[in-house]
């Protein structure tokens, strides 16, 4: 069949037949598919090794016939070198659809799928501050491909973490990303893990306590009319972690606000907690506003803009700046000169947890006590003693809590002289 314009028009796909091709006389190779649905398309077929290929070309309506005449025949001129003209296009097209699924696998992207599939099953506190980290300390370079991360940027990001002191935190987050990038790996999405092998720093262990003085300003410049100002306090008052704080919600409180029952899942060692609150950290949630909240959303004492509080680095930042700022203007008015004023020395907000163990130990608080304060299970608390030891330590518990907030109430009432604990009676 001699191709025209006119015949091709023309051409039609047999009925009961899925489709139809139709060769030209006048080129070699060139032929028009057209198909139940009426839908017509040049095509090039050759023969290579005994095997027929074929080529798509485009509908007839996209490209004219001299044009398909003449890429066929610059497609048949490929063959007769030796190449395999539809092999090769199968090929380009793999490879642009593997950069496209290359390109789209962010890392944003790859921690939103690990988040929402690979941390399903761990608690909800560990997968948000896993996920938090890693988009923290990569906020940079979430929108690199995932396979773009090699070993020499997470390097990168450790090295410039610690020489921060923030040696832990990066410690974490190397873990964090071998766990992502280990989850990808099994599932067929990425080939390498690039936190892997990583020389990673060996975090040391914090042993910092804050002095009686650093407690009165700290809780001096966290005001209570704030959210991460009441969170400081109840960290202050409780000795709890800061996202139990952060997440804690209405109805983990007694109606008469006594007592603050975490869930397991929201705590470390899977065990339901129960804190009895001491009147100071009574009054403070009591103080919290009650926000009105769609169906479905948590209801939390100490609510973030959107959700749960998350604002961390940025208020500890304002806040030590307030007390750097405190600072200087007491010395100016003591007449002194503030240029030799020298800021806080660094810590974070789990000091306060170990300053409360601490103070609690100085009060002469029983250490199975303090631990039950804190939810530990090591020490006097784990292994056979845990098994058969099941006092709950409620009593316990609140005489301590009550003897240490009227402590910190000395404190930052400058009753306190700096260093003294008064010991709970016997």
């Amino acid at each position: 069949m001699r191709f025209t314009t006119r015949v091709i028009d023309g051409l039609t796909c047999p009925e009961g037949a899925r489709d139809k091709l139709y060769f030209d006389e006048v080129q070699r190779g060139l032929a028009v598919r057209v198909t139940a649905g009426s839908s017509k398309t040049y095509l090039c077929q050759y023969t290579l090794a005994g095997a027929k290929k074929r080529v798509p070309l485009g509908a007839v309506d996209a490209i004219s016939l001299a044009a398909a005449r003449e890429a066929v025949q610059a497609i048949l001129g490929e063959v007769a070198k030796g190449n395999d003209p539809a092999a090769n296009r199968k090929a380009a097209a793999a490879a642009v659809k593997a950069q496209k699924a290359h390109e789209a696998l962010t890392l944003d992207v790859l921690i939103a799928e690990w988040h929402r599939l690979g941390l399903a099953a761990n608690k909800p506190a560990y997968a948000a501050e896993a996920v938090r980290a890693l988009r923290k300390a990569y906020a940079d370079h979430l929108a690199k491909p995932a396979a773009d991360i090699d070993r020499k940027l997470v390097l990168k990001v450790h090295d410039k973490m610690v020489a921060a002191g923030k040696g832990t935190t990066a410690a974490r987050v190397v873990a964090y990303g071998k766990a992502c990038y280990s989850w990808a790996n099994k599932r067929g999405t990425l080939s390498l893990n690039p936190f892997l092998g990583q020389p990673v720093q060996a975090p040391k262990e914090r042993d910092r306590v804050l002095s009686n003085s650093e407690l009165a300003e700290i809780w001096a410049q966290a005001g209570a009319d704030t959210t991460f100002g009441a969170i400081i306090r109840m960290l202050m008052l409780t000795g709890q972690r800061r996202d139990e704080v952060a997440g804690m919600t209405w109805d983990e409180l007694a109606p008469d606000l006594a007592t603050w029952t975490l869930p397991a899942d929201r705590v470390k060692n899977s065990t339901p907690h129960l804190v009895p609150l001491p009147a100071p950290a009574r009054e403070l949630i009591a103080a919290q506003p009650r926000l009105v909240r769609k169906a479905g959303e948590d209801d939390f004492v100490f609510p973030g803009r959107v959700g749960q509080f998350s604002g961390w680095s940025r208020c500890k930042e304002r806040l030590d700046a307030a007390i750097n700022a405190a600072r200087v203007k007491a010395s100016e008015e003591a007449g002194e000169d503030p240029a030799l004023v020298k800021p806080m020395a660094p810590w974070v907000l789990h000091d306060l947890r170990r300053t409360l163990a601490t103070g609690l130990q100085r009060l002469g608080v029983r250490l199975e006590v303090t631990e039950a304060v804190l939810n530990h299970t090591s020490g006097s608390r784990s292994g056979i003693v845990g098994v058969y030891q099941r006092h709950d330590w409620r009593e316990e518990k609140a005489a301590a809590l009550e003897a240490w907030a009227a402590h910190v109430a000395a404190v930052v009432t400058g009753q306190a002289v700096a260093g003294n604990v008064v010991k709970l009676r016997a």
